[in-house]
């Protein structure tokens, strides 16, 4: 009797591998730019599947640890992260995965070279990109708000492609009483000596094992600035390596990101400094979590593109029914759509790492500005919930293989779970795309460089998918005006269908206009079919919900 066993999927050099990254990049970057990187590129794909994809699996395999006491008693509070996890950070600084953003060697074309960078080592890192997206974010934040000290001292440390001077940054933020509700911050600081002394427990902080984080506290006044949270920099540990007055009170046991330390901590009187100025650090911390949701998303399309490749390996050698997984038409559906779902994740985000770029420099005009700060809420949102579907729809294509832990897969889904989760949920970033709408007069930017994306297109056979575009930017623009009429109850009861809504037309422009390009740029016909599959979708699953819809929602929401 023949035995039989299956062959797992194998990964090819990620950059060589992934037509849609080439495509975007030859389409984006002047030719020089373009033929400068790739080199970088081509050899950060082939780590990204040889010993980077070793390191992420082995610092999986040995999750971090709290060691709260010496043998004699003593209260040390030691995090003990693997090996391999100290080698990622290393290599993370070497391949300028935030450096690239900072030395801006391409101008404006910086942030899409780095998100390029970070794309392709994201998937194989353990979710290291967790740490790195803090950094990115401190480092933005001390350009905009740090004194002489600040950004003389930790910010080039935080940009650095040194792994002997480079340093990550933790983001303190999530207390018991509120996670993406930080008015309910109850964290004291405290004036001493030109310093502040910060009390409070921060219930939620990950890669607590950074030298620095920057975090929220009010600081104990009567004045109104006291009254508003602040901004502080915290640096972890003093100069005999001892933590400055935290105390570690667990590390927290969680569904996925097992690599990540994310711990529960007290400050007791840690030393901290104070940034940019008392009060007014929500605003100022907004710097920081614009880039944590763009890596979010960046994050999101790597695990998709990861899931994709693996499924498409082993769809072309398992054998099933008597004949190749691939060869049965309705496995081939599945796949295509798993394709067409990371394409549009892909271009979403890239167009706002496109955006950061230009305003970074100074480059975006007021109505780039604009819609920068509408894009990134809807596309972290919308990217994060592909990416768990996604996942889901990976796992399935494996059958019970995607199921056992040891073959990997699971993985993916318990890590991308947490996308739509951290830096705010579907919820909080569907609002917070109502306020970008009403602070900064978004729409109007957005709908207008939506259709002029779509002018450029003149194929006969794409012209219906410009037209079912207009008609759901319309459809947008007179459900948002409708809104406004009816209160605002009415928008937020809306805002999560209407966050789509805008999400999928924009992708649908984006997808497009690649179409378009790439049809008189080679002739690619495969960003065509994207686009058309993608348009033959409901762009704007809007809702209308009136009053009596609302207590209809509120009944069974509360008495099921």
């Amino acid at each position: 009797m023949s035995q039989f066993f299956q062959e797992g999927p194998q990964l090819a050099n990620q950059y060589d591998d992934d037509r849609v990254l080439q495509s975007f990049l030859r389409r984006k970057l002047p030719s020089d730019v373009f033929t400068e990187i790739e080199p970088g590129l081509r050899r950060l794909g082939e780590r990204a599947v040889t010993d980077i994809l070793a390191l992420g699996d082995a610092a999986e395999a040995a999750p971090p640890r709290h060691v709260p006491y010496d043998p004699w008693g003593r209260r040390i509070d030691r995090i003990d992260v693997s090996r391999a996890w100290q080698e990622l950070e290393r290599i993370s600084a070497e391949e300028g995965i935030v450096a690239s953003a900072y030395e801006r060697r391409h101008g404006a074309y910086s942030r899409i070279h780095q998100f390029a960078r970070l794309y392709l080592f994201g998937a194989s890192s353990a979710v290291y990109t967790c740490p790195l997206a803090m950094t990115d974010g401190a480092a933005r934040i001390l350009e905009l708000h740090g004194d002489l000290w600040l950004r003389s001292n930790p910010l080039p440390r935080l940009t650095s492609r040194d792994p002997k001077v480079f340093w990550t940054s933790g983001q303190w933020m999530t207390e018991r009483t509120g996670g993406s509700d930080v008015s309910g911050t109850s964290t004291i600081a405290r004036p001493d000596n030109g310093l502040y002394r910060l009390h409070g427990t921060k219930w939620f902080t990950s890669a607590t094992t950074s030298p620095m984080a920057m975090t929220l506290a009010r600081i104990e006044d009567s004045s109104e600035a006291g009254r508003d949270l602040s901004l502080f920099y915290v640096e972890t540990k003093d100069s005999s390596g001892r933590l400055q007055n935290i105390t570690i009170q667990r590390l927290k046991d969680k569904l996925g990101t097992r690599a990540v330390p994310t711990a529960e901590l007290t400050l007791d009187g840690t030393p901290a400094r104070l940034i940019g100025g008392a009060g007014r650090g929500v605003r100022k911390i907004a710097a920081l979590l614009n880039i944590t949701r763009a890596y979010n998303a960046c994050c999101a399309v790597g695990f998709m593109r990861r899931g994709i490749a693996l499924a498409r390996d082993y769809a072309r050698k398992r054998r099933a029914f008597g004949k190749r997984l691939c060869d049965h038409p309705l496995h081939a559906e599945t796949l295509a759509n798993l394709q067409i779902e990371f394409e549009a994740a892909f271009h979403l985000t890239f167009r706002v790492a496109e955006l950061m770029g230009r305003e970074e420099l100074g480059e975006a005009t007021e109505q780039e500005r604009a819609i920068l700060r509408l894009l990134i809420p809807l596309a972290k949102l919308y990217t994060a919930r592909q990416a768990v579907a996604h996942a889901s729809e990976v796992l399935e294509s494996f059958g019970g293989a995607g199921y056992v832990e040891d073959t990997g897969l699971p993985r993916l889904l318990r890590d991308a779970q947490v996308l739509s989760i951290w830096e705010g949920t579907t919820n909080v970033l569907s609002l917070d795309s109502l306020r970008a709408i009403d602070k900064e007069a978004a729409l109007g930017p957005f709908l207008d460089d939506l259709r002029s994306r779509i002018e450029v297109v003149k194929a006969a056979d794409l012209l219906p998918q410009v037209q079912r575009i207009r008609e759901a930017g319309r459809r947008i623009e007179i459900c948002y005006q409708h809104g406004l009429k009816e209160g605002v109850d009415y928008l937020q009861a809306g805002a999560r269908a209407f966050a789509f809504s805008l999400a999928r037309t924009y992708t649908a422009a984006l997808l497009l206009e690649h179409a378009a390009w790439s049809l008189a740029n080679g002739g690619d016909t495969r960003p065509k079919m994207t686009a058309q599959r993608w348009c033959a979708r409901e762009l704007a699953p809007l809702i209308e919900p009136n009053a009596s819809y609302r207590r209809l929602s509120s009944d069974l929401a509360t008495d099921g």
